[in-house]
């Protein structure tokens, strides 16, 4: 038998997934998928798995190729100078080529009493944790959830339409990512959902313990149940494997995704960092890089040169409970715009499209299992702002400033 390229992916998430699948377009390539979970996790649904709508998960049978092996186990070590993978049961794991796509997980609080009394939402065995305890608090529960992104918003909105007394701490703004009109529909929403929602100076959280929430202001908020979505680190695998890494933590690459050590290491979705330039964490550009990641890989194995990548983003959904939502839409280089679908009279457009959305980039995933490179993105999606950064060796964010949350 001809010797077959061995590419491992790490990490089992929407980048990980869909470079798995592309990657099966040679047949000269064995695709192994190392993933700690034996189940696929629709990260954007757990504020319904913990409200009991929606069990976000996936069978992995359906969404991989039949050509990618699912290897469950948890990576230790890259040693990428033996090209092989240290696992956590003392297995190792060869490698020709490695897509590093282990996604992002919830900050570590550094908030007093956060990590002993609050409960983070980033994880399927997070949203595990938090829906028995608002089980056992009861209905009658005082819930705080502190942080406005998109995880805070969706979680609030989902347990006040079951009747909850919930509390948004917001910080200084109410969805920060948000167009100034995105954002007086969203709280026009929550309001209409009974969500007293707390923002401006001094709603900053100083300290959380078992039955309170404090704020910098002073205020003592009565919390019975506090849920944290407040910011997203990385894992640290690349950097306890010697990569280079910025200072959260992610792996440096050029723009083809090539790690700057290694041209065998190729980085997908929210735990690599393009030219100091990460995109927004979100299954939106987890699903390009991934794609991008491949091709990468794909190039090289076919001695070509690999083509930078290029991920456009269209805006953020937003589902305010299960019959109302809210899409902001946000020009290529993912700055939202005046345009938005939602409101009184787009509020059901809105939650439809934010199901198919959310519908859609688990099918996307099949389709590309079927189809290796069907998926493909305009030449014109790449912010051009990002290029002229690039370009003049400017390390600097260049979409909008606000805390990365787990969103489309």
């Amino acid at each position: 038998m001809s010797h077959r390229t061995q590419v491992v992916v790490v990490g089992g998430g929407y980048a990980g997934v869909m470079a798995a699948n592309r990657l099966t377009a040679r047949d000269d390539v064995a695709v192994t998928l190392v993933n700690a979970r034996p189940v696929f996790v629709e990260r954007i649904r757990l504020h319904q798995r913990t409200a009991g709508s929606h069990d976000a998960v996936a069978d992995y049978g359906e969404l991989l190729a039949d050509a990618v092996r699912l290897r469950v186990a948890t990576v230790e070590r890259i040693d990428a100078d033996g090209r092989r993978l240290v696992l956590a049961d003392g297995d190792t794991l060869a490698y020709d080529y490695l897509v590093y796509a282990v996604g992002s997980t919830s900050a570590a609080p550094q908030v007093p009493g956060a990590a002993e009394h609050a409960y983070p939402l980033a994880s399927l065995e997070e949203a595990d944790r938090l829906a028995p305890a608002l089980a056992a608090a009861g209905p009658g529960a005082r819930v705080t959830v502190v942080g406005a992104g998109p995880s805070g918003i969706e979680v609030a909105s989902e347990l006040a339409e079951q009747g909850r007394a919930v509390t948004l701490v917001c910080g200084d703004l109410l969805g920060p990512y948000l167009h100034p009109n995105g954002r007086r529909a969203v709280a026009a929403a929550l309001a209409r959902l009974g969500v007293e929602v707390v923002a401006g100076p001094g709603a900053t959280v100083t300290a959380v313990t078992a039955d309170a929430v404090q704020l910098a202001d002073g205020r003592d908020l009565p919390s019975d149940v506090t849920i944290w979505t407040v910011g997203f680190a990385v894992p640290d695998l690349a950097a306890r494997s010697g990569l280079t890494t910025d200072a959260e933590g992610r792996l440096r690459t050029d723009e083809t995704l090539t790690s700057l050590d290694d041209d065998r290491i190729v980085a997908a979705g929210d735990a690599g960092t393009p030219s100091g330039l990460p995109y927004r964490m979100s299954c939106q550009a987890a699903g390009q890089l991934g794609g991008a990641a491949a091709d990468t890989v794909l190039a090289r194995l076919a001695g070509t040169e690999p083509a930078p990548a290029a991920v456009g983003f269209l805006g953020q959904c937003l589902s305010l409970g299960r019959g109302v939502g809210l899409f902001q839409f946000a020009n290529r280089g993912d700055v939202p715009v005046r345009a938005f679908l939602g409101g009184r009279l787009g509020a059901r457009a809105g939650a439809w499209l934010k199901e198919l959305v959310c519908r859609s980039t688990v099918l996307q995933l099949t389709w590309e299992a079927r189809r290796p490179g069907i998926l493909r993105y305009p030449s014109f999606v790449g912010d051009p702002r990002r290029a002229a950064a690039v370009r003049d060796g400017r390390q600097e964010t260049v979409a909008p400033d606000v805390v990365p949350t787990a969103s489309v």
